[in-house]
């Protein structure tokens, strides 16, 4: 699945596409929301980052409002998951993930079958997609958490040679 030409801006405003925001880098494309339940996953999913870094991969957070979960400015996101999380994976702005309107990613992400073996909408916040730098995509629930050994296993699968 070629997802690197999609446009995307920055938590920060910068207009960039998807494939330079991940340079080449396997990717682990989480929907998130700081006001969720599940917000503790940022803490997991900013060690995925640190400990894989190094090797050819990143996070990249799509913050949403979607579920009525996320803060309602770029500076209130990036300051809470900064000072609560440490977060220092790349964001992007608050985007669809549902819908006509859904960002472009999403629109493409979401013909891929989860673990369930069913595609189709984001069930909620914090689901998760590994895409190699090939284009390979697995889809893992939002309940699913960052550092299970299958998303793990999906990482690595897809960290570049």
């Amino acid at each position: 699945m070629d997802l690197a030409a999609i446009p995307v801006t920055t938590l920060r405003g910068q207009n960039t596409t998807f494939g330079d925001l991940v340079d080449g880098r396997a990717a682990l494309v989480v929907n998130v929301a700081s006001r969720c339940g599940l917000a503790p996953q940022y803490e997991v999913l900013e060690q995925l980052q640190r400990r894989y870094a190094d090797r050819g991969f990143t996070v990249v957070g799509f913050p949403s409002n979607q579920f009525l979960q996320e803060l309602s400015t770029a500076e209130k996101i990036e300051e809470y998951c900064s000072a609560t999380w440490g977060v220092t994976f790349p964001m992007t702005e608050k985007v669809r993930v549902n819908g006509k309107n859904a960002h472009p990613i999403y629109q493409r992400l979401t013909t891929v079958p989860g673990e369930d073996g069913k595609a189709g909408r984001i069930t909620w916040n914090f689901e998760k997609f590994v895409i190699s730098p090939s284009g390979h995509v697995t889809r893992f629930s939002p309940r699913t958490e960052p550092d299970a050994p299958q998303v793990i296993a999906a990482i690595e699968a897809a960290l570049p040679e």
